[in-house]
């Protein structure tokens, strides 16, 4: 589901440059002023794409946090349990040998 919203958001992405492009070029203006135009907006949508990479970037590395986080405690968990186990097999195997007097 989160690829079709991407997906999604990319073909909007791509509706809007092209919107833009065709609005410029059928704009009344000089060749240099749509040039200028073109130019300008080709920088606010290299700007925009920067700015959304920067927060996927982001969110990218606050995921790997949480998911470093999440093993650590699964690995401290599981090491608890084990020396339990191994604690309580100690007991049980000290408590079934008597000593031979």
């Amino acid at each position: 589901m989160a690829d079709d919203s991407g997906n999604g958001f990319m073909w909007f992405l791509a509706g809007l440059g092209i919107g833009a492009v065709v609005g410029v070029l059928y704009a009344p203006r000089s060749g240099a002023e749509m040039r200028e135009a073109i130019l300008d907006k080709a920088e606010e949508g290299r700007d925009f794409v920067k700015g959304r990479a920067r927060q996927v970037r982001e969110q990218a590395t606050d995921w790997v946090e949480r998911g470093k986080d999440v093993v650590g405690q699964q690995k401290d968990q599981f090491r608890s349990a084990f020396e339990a186990g191994r604690q309580a097999y100690r007991e049980a195997t000290t408590e079934g040998t008597t000593p031979k007097s």
